[in-house]
């Protein structure tokens, strides 16, 4: 499976990003798309409005939030969006970017967390 990287959007593109895509559902205030340097927005991968707006009003809320979130990443668009991040791991290294303060209590380690556990065995020689 290709490189998985994580990155604020406030922080500096880097050689080794590969593909970079916003994976929030809102886009960041104050942040140009040139700066951005995004090559793909896929908002619908980001938690929905409803549970992004329950789990930030009570941080203790995260492993409930967590279990949530799996199960909208399981159907409809954030499934859609899901598989397109998937194939752009086929290709190569992908950085993850998003505004979140805080990336270690956010959705990006739910995403990264299923993106590798539903990554294919590397082909056998």
């Amino acid at each position: 499976m290709a490189t998985i990287n994580v990155r604020r959007i406030y922080d500096d593109p880097e050689p080794d990003d590969g593909t970079r895509v916003l994976v929030d559902r809102l886009w960041p205030r104050g942040v140009s798309r040139e700066r951005a340097a995004v090559d793909a927005w896929l908002k619908d991968v980001a938690p929905s409005n409803e549970l992004r707006g329950w789990y930030h009003h009570d941080r203790s809320r995260y492993r409930e939030f967590d279990a949530r979130y799996r199960s909208e990443l399981e159907d409809g668009p954030a499934a859609k969006d899901l598989e397109q991040l998937r194939e752009l791991l086929r290709g190569g290294p992908v950085t993850l970017v998003t505004s979140v303060k805080s990336v270690g209590d956010s959705h990006v380690p739910t995403l990264v967390d299923v993106l590798e556990k539903s990554a294919p065995p590397p082909a056998s020689r």
